[in-house]
């Protein structure tokens, strides 16, 4: 049997700053492309929510978190640089 995981992030981002709205557009594009259907994205706005970013260390936004499938891994930036992104997460394409 051969379960391809389920991807959860969560996403830390300063109300709709730009880096902010650009990383959640970017994170759904990539998402959308190459894991369709085995992702799950928490967005979590650290002026609204300021436990949640220190309880996960989170000290500069954007902030993404892959939670899982572990190790957990963390990527700070608007995630504009999808190769980059996808070799961090953990992402193999045919085109590497």
């Amino acid at each position: 049997m051969s379960a391809r995981p389920t991807f959860r992030f969560c996403l830390y981002v300063a109300d709709d700053s730009p880096n902010s709205s650009e990383a959640v557009a970017n994170l759904s594009a990539i998402c959308n492309e190459y894991l369709p259907g085995r992702y799950k994205i928490e967005v979590v706005d650290v002026l609204k929510n300021p436990e949640r970013a220190e309880e996960a260390n989170v000290v500069m936004t954007p902030t993404l978190i892959r939670t899982s499938p572990p190790p957990v891994c963390r990527i700070v930036g608007n995630l504009s640089q999808t190769a980059t992104v996808l070799q961090a997460i953990g992402i193999e394409t045919r085109d590497a």
